[in-house]
């Protein structure tokens, strides 16, 4: 199992998510993608996008305004 970590400080939705994709295209069944935002909408809508394809994820707010968006590629 791998982890990798995405920095999306400072970038507005859609980019996180794009990013976040991409990301998630090449890794193994298993792999974690931590992706660090500070944008309220990326908040939203990358955790619900990740759900909707059926990966695990867990939230952690690191910092006032600042959270790790955890997604457990799991098929």
């Amino acid at each position: 199992m791998a982890e990798k970590t995405l920095d999306c400080y400072g970038e507005a939705c859609p980019i996180p998510l794009v990013k976040a994709q991409k990301e998630l295209e090449g890794m193994a069944v298993g792999d974690v993608l931590i992706v660090s935002i500070d944008h309220s909408c990326a908040m939203k809508n990358l955790p619900e996008w990740a759900r909707s394809v059926g990966y695990n994820v867990e939230i952690e707010e690191v910092a006032e305004g600042e959270w790790d968006v955890i997604i457990e590629k799991s098929k």
